[in-house]
């Protein structure tokens, strides 16, 4: 696949970056001033209600076998899930971070991608402290990442300079799960505790413009790929989405054993039944019309989505809310 270093970089393109760079001059987050950590209003409550898992947006929370437990069982798994959701997401900000570095260091003088990617990796770097922070306060001893999941991390940074457009479809497929899980609980009125829910605020409103500058990305390089490289793109497009959404909304099986949850409820949830799959098929609306857009919608690629399980609509605008019409794949 072709090396960004060696692409003349577009006008609108350029003027894209350059719109991007100074948001994030103008408009930034530091967890440790834009959040009152000890201010009583943000005191994490180990017996607050509002830790209870969503009924609509998570998968676990949907089913009957968590309704039925008890208020407090409820709470306890509430908080280990979303204390865990919130580990995998630094983690993820991190392979993001060395990612990004790579690519960057291979680019020429004169590139508007490095000032941006070193202004998107500044606030990830926030992101990361905003999340730990939480996690130490939950005071829940979280594993985060699974196994597997951890031990390819590494690789997975160092190949952003080599493989530039997987890397970065791989970077939409982490932050689009999440960043739909969050903007879905606001727009519910799910009740949340607010350290939870200002880290949430934050998190969206930053994530705009570091997917934005995604879509961007692939737009201005996937066109330049071989014929071939572009049909492989196709195909590890869902594949990637699919592998990257499992990996950081899906509990590992500490979860399932620190709560007894039987093994039928956990492969219900995660993505077994009907409205587990419609959970994780609206998470990628947008990316489903982008590939869309890119022309890596062929009859092969289109296969893979629905063999995967997250086919269904085309978003007709970024942050577009979930639908539930016909399949248009």
């Amino acid at each position: 696949m072709a090396r960004s270093a060696s692409i003349e970089v577009e006008k609108p393109y350029r003027q894209v970056l350059q719109t991007l760079s100074e948001g994030s001059v103008a408009r930034s987050f530091d967890p440790y001033l834009d959040i009152d950590w000890d201010s009583p209003e943000f005191a994490i409550d180990p017996h607050d209600p509002r830790w209870v898992l969503s009924s609509v947006s998570d998968p676990l929370g949907a089913t009957q076998w968590y309704q039925d437990q008890s208020l407090e069982r409820r709470i306890a798994m509430g908080m280990w899930r979303q204390a865990n959701v919130t580990k995998v997401g630094s983690a993820f900000e991190s392979i993001l971070i060395r990612g990004m570095l790579q690519y960057i260091m291979a680019l020429p003088n004169q590139s508007p991608e490095f000032r941006y990617c070193l202004h998107e990796m500044t606030e990830e770097c926030n992101h990361i402290q905003m999340f730990q922070e939480l996690v130490n306060r939950m005071d829940i001893d979280v594993p985060g990442m699974r196994p597997m999941f951890r031990r390819l991390s590494p690789i997975i940074g160092v190949l952003g300079a080599k493989f530039p457009v997987i890397f970065f479809i791989g970077i939409l497929a982490g932050e689009e799960p999440i960043d739909h899980f969050q903007k879905d609980l606001i727009r519910e009125g799910k009740d949340t505790p607010p350290a939870m829910l200002r880290t949430m605020e934050i998190h969206i409103a930053e994530e705009a413009r570091h997917i934005s500058f995604a879509h961007e990305f692939l737009r201005n390089h996937v066109p330049r790929l071989s014929r071939t490289s572009r049909a492989i793109t196709s195909v590890a497009f869902p594949g990637t989405m699919r592998w990257l959404a499992g990996e950081i909304m899906s509990p590992p099986k500490e979860f399932a054993e620190e709560f007894g949850i039987p093994d039928e409820v956990m492969k219900s949830a995660f993505w077994g039944s009907p409205h587990s799959r419609r959970i994780l098929g609206n998470y990628f609306g947008e990316m489903r019309a982008l590939a869309d857009e890119l022309g890596l919608m062929n009859p092969v690629s289109k296969r893979a989505w629905r063999k995967l399980r997250i086919d269904g609509d085309y978003a007709r605008y970024r942050g577009e809310p979930k639908r539930s019409d016909k399949t248009r794949i």
